[in-house]
């Protein structure tokens, strides 16, 4: 049995210490935000948060996150950063197909919580792991920027 942090609960999970993270929250913890896109830390819509920071779940070991805290999609809006965040998506349309936007949301509130008034090419550079096939960056780009505003 491994304990990990998910979301603010511990939780006894039985799984292998080298079960990548997303399926320990996917699989076990039931939680399907987080999404499996390329299994190679490339695509970036696996991303969650690590004691704050964002990582590719999809090669990230659970054993790394023991002691950790892991903060998925799900638990997002519990946090200023991604209240603002989310609002942003939302009043922007960010969103066309979806299938990212988690991963993009999870990178996009990291950045805010550690640069609150981020440039264009710190937002470039932080978002640059994650990949939107139907190409809303300018939109995501604004999103972010219009967080940024309301929380400053």
């Amino acid at each position: 049995m491994t304990t990990l942090n998910i979301n603010g609960v511990d939780q006894e999970l039985d799984i292998s210490d080298d079960m990548p993270i997303l399926w320990a929250i996917r699989d076990i913890a039931q939680l399907t935000g987080t999404k499996f896109g390329c299994g190679m830390a490339q695509c970036g819509a696996c991303t969650v948060h690590l004691d704050g920071m964002a990582i590719r779940s999809c090669i990230t070991p659970a054993s790394v996150a023991v002691g950790k805290k892991i903060t998925t999609i799900e638990h997002i809006s519990q946090d200023k950063v991604g209240q603002a965040v989310q609002a942003a998506w939302s009043e922007i349309d960010v969103v066309q197909c979806g299938y990212c936007q988690s991963g993009q949301i999870m990178s996009a509130t990291a950045l805010l919580a550690s640069n609150p008034k981020p440039s264009d090419a710190d937002i470039d550079a932080a978002m640059s792991g994650n990949i939107c096939r139907c190409g809303t960056y300018p939109r995501i780009r604004a999103a972010i920027h219009q967080a940024a505003s309301k929380l400053a």
